[in-house]
């Protein structure tokens, strides 16, 4: 099936992109990586009346750490950059295991992170990392830049807090004050398939205690699901087997999952507290998985 017709522009600065989406009519969609969008617009789920295509846009492709430790990711870092970063792999655990498990080679050279945000699909993994870091999303509109909470930024499946003359320009990542640890684990039927169960973990320690922790989940509710409980149990305690415990029931508990082809739901929230099991057990390393 072809896309409806839509108009294409290919703007060469943030200021004319964000011109467009101000002047471009009642439904505009940027264009980055485009492996969310296109497939959408051939099956005609989407018929945007323009494409905003940002990939001319300078200055965009970066990933990079501050002098202060803040970690930021440009619109057009793809997911490929990021899975063979090496600057990565020392300071985001989280984020090194889950770069490699994004959908497939093909989606991951073109693909964004940005991009994926933005898209919220709750099966999703990015939107579950950067949650469990505490991330946000810098939104750039006609009254300046603003940065918005990962926490705030997807408002629903498919929906974020993006206003119709904004485009996302960076997702941030702070800090960490201690030593940072965590990983990512995907269940999948099939390399490249949407996630079954997803669960990001990520914690900051201080000597041996847990001084900021997060949990979230992915493809086992209608939206990400941050387990807060599951991450608040962890937090001012040593990681031992009681409190990895814990905080794999919380974090099971939390889970909103569906019985569908699948796998039922009580299978989903079983391998949710697996997961968080397995991750936590080697804090001392990325972990990165693929479960089939």
């Amino acid at each position: 099936m072809y896309p409806s017709r839509f108009r294409y522009e290919a703007p060469r600065s943030l200021s004319e992109a964000i011109g467009l989406l101000r002047d471009g009519g009642d439904y505009v969609k940027v264009l980055a990586g485009g492996q969310s969008l296109i497939p959408l617009m051939k099956l005609r789920f989407a018929a945007p009346e323009l494409i905003v295509d940002i990939n001319n846009v300078p200055g965009l492709g970066y990933h990079q750490a501050d002098p202060d430790g803040t970690f930021r990711v440009g619109a057009l870092c793809r997911h490929a950059d990021l899975e063979h970063s090496v600057q990565l792999a020392g300071i985001q655990p989280t984020m090194a295991a889950a770069a490699p498990l994004i959908a497939d080679p093909i989606v991951r050279n073109r693909g964004t992170l940005v991009g994926s945000l933005c898209h919220a699909d709750p099966q999703g993994d990015w939107a579950s990392v950067v949650l469990s870091l505490d991330g946000s999303v810098i939104a750039a509109g006609p009254a300046g830049r603003r940065s918005i909470r990962m926490a705030d930024f997807v408002s629903g499946p498919f929906e974020n807090a993006l206003a119709s003359d904004e485009v996302a320009v960076e997702a941030v990542i702070p800090p960490a004050q201690g030593r940072r640890a965590g990983g990512y684990l995907k269940l999948e039927r099939r390399v490249g398939d949407f996630a079954t169960v997803g669960v990001a973990v990520s914690v900051e320690i201080t000597g041996e205690v847990v001084t900021k922790a997060g949990i979230a989940l992915t493809g086992v509710g209608g939206s990400t699901i941050a387990a807060t409980e599951a991450a608040a149990a962890l937090v001012g305690r040593p990681v031992t087997a009681e409190s990895v415990g814990e905080a794999a029931s919380l974090a099971a508990a939390a889970a909103r999952p569906r019985t569908d082809h699948r796998g039922s739901a009580e299978y989903k929230r079983h391998m949710v507290e697996t997961f968080v099991r397995r991750i936590l057990n080697r804090v001392d390393g990325t972990t990165a998985e693929r479960a089939a």
